[in-house]
């Protein structure tokens, strides 16, 4: 597996902290993210997933705590919109530039509006995809939110 992704080295040109865990990722885990942090030996609510969405039809970015459902309401109004719905597979993986539970929110080709569950800055770090399946960055969420000119927001149901 490589080590060096869009995302990392998105990282280290910003020079943000961070290091880069790999695990045995499996596509046929019912909850991507979950299998994640168990690999990792890490609570879930640490383990960030990145989710692809649209917002009055404009695409968006969550992040929020792998083992949590995004609030559809709660996402469109962090962004000011009306409604929010999850993109298809085939348009995250083509806007995003990276497969689907490989997805990350840095190295993107275009960055995007994004926003960050606020009860992932309760903890010094969390994990969130290195860009592909099975690679994770670990990072402060303050460094992941100010790369990304994220916002802390509630996001999860």
């Amino acid at each position: 597996m490589a080590r060096a992704t869009r995302a990392t080295r998105m990282l280290d040109a910003a020079g943000v902290a961070f290091t880069v865990e790999s695990y045995a990722y499996d596509r046929d885990a019912d909850h991507v993210g979950l299998q994640a942090a168990e690999a990792l030996g890490q609570p879930p609510e640490r383990v960030l997933k990145t989710l692809m969405a649209l917002v009055d039809g404009r695409p968006a970015i969550a992040i929020v705590p792998s083992d949590r459902e995004v609030a559809m309401k709660k996402l469109a109004a962090a962004f000011g919109g009306k409604a929010a719905r999850m993109m298809k597979p085939a348009d995250a993986e083509r806007l995003s530039g990276y497969k689907v539970g490989g997805i990350s929110p840095f190295g993107q080709p275009r960055p995007l509006p994004t926003a960050i569950e606020q009860a992932a800055f309760v903890h010094p770090f969390v994990y969130v995809n290195g860009g592909q399946r099975g690679l994770q960055v670990r990072l402060a969420p303050g460094d992941a939110a100010r790369l990304l000119a994220a916002i802390a927001a509630p996001l999860i149901a």
